[in-house]
């Protein structure tokens, strides 16, 4: 794998870095291949519960490298169409955030702009430093909304406020974020490491199958009816229902126990 993009696994936790500190973890070709990669090893590995997408240095990502966008519109890189990237790169990167059969967990420190932003929102979970800070930057270059953000951004903050900060991009700091719901948490920078860690950690020792269930029910029911989705919940708790897990939490319950969970 590619060093621009680092990942390992520790006690059930995949931890994915964007690895470009000089450049502010702006993706290029490179970075988005490897940061794919390590998203489709994280959900095929069955050691691997819980994923924690984060950055190194002091940005998280600030979107498409445009000095390689830039070379690309002049046909001096990739060959082709410049923007043959969003559907190859971009859309796989989002689908595999947002369908992976476990949680993950985004830890944002500064910028998290334009295609930053929609990996950020891909994520199930987002604890933010106060250093951070989002954009969604794409109107600003001439450019409408790509990496899920026409799908994520008003299930997020709303349509109506989504249409805003679309159209009329600024930058948004950390507390209002949280108070839009762009963000669940913010904690002071120093402390951010620790808390999406400790969060994560928690979510890798919860009952994996449920997540994945819980996370396939969300989706399914923002598009569709809800005798449609009611269907679908019957049907994934079944399957939940069946599980080790269940089985386990419910004989801990009636000891007045904490249930260990074991993700099958």
């Amino acid at each position: 794998m590619d060093d621009t993009v680092l990942r390992e696994v520790t006690e059930s936790l995949a931890t994915i870095t964007l690895n470009r500190p000089a450049q502010l973890n702006a993706l290029n070709v490179a970075a988005k291949e490897a940061l794919l990669a390590a998203l489709r090893e994280a959900a095929a590995d069955s050691a691997v519960r819980a994923v924690l997408l984060t950055a190194g240095g002091r940005a998280f990502c600030v979107g498409q490298d445009l000095a390689e966008h830039r070379a690309a519109l002049a046909g001096e890189a990739e060959p082709g169409d410049a923007m043959a990237t969003v559907a190859r790169h971009y859309g796989p990167i989002v689908r595999e955030i947002a369908a992976m059969p476990k949680p993950v967990v985004a830890a944002v420190q500064g910028a998290a702009a334009g295609a930053g932003l929609g990996l950020a929102l891909a994520a199930d979970l987002r604890v933010a430093g106060l250093s951070a800070s989002f954009h969604t930057a794409f109107a600003g270059i001439g450019l409408t909304a790509d990496s899920g953000l026409s799908w994520t951004l008003p299930r997020a903050v709303g349509a109506g406020r989504a249409a805003e900060l679309l159209l009329c991009p600024r930058r948004i700091g950390a507390e209002e974020a949280e108070r839009l719901g762009l963000v669940q948490r913010v904690v002071p920078d120093d402390a951010l490491a620790a808390t999406a860690r400790e969060l994560a950690r928690a979510l890798a020792a919860g009952p994996t199958l449920a997540y994945a269930a819980l996370k396939r029910s969300l989706a399914f029911g923002a598009a569709h009816t809800l005798d449609e989705t009611l269907a679908l919940e019957a049907e994934l708790q079944r399957e939940a229902g069946a599980s080790a897990d269940h089985r386990a939490a419910v004989e801990a319950f009636l000891r007045k126990g904490t249930p260990r969970f074991e993700g099958r």
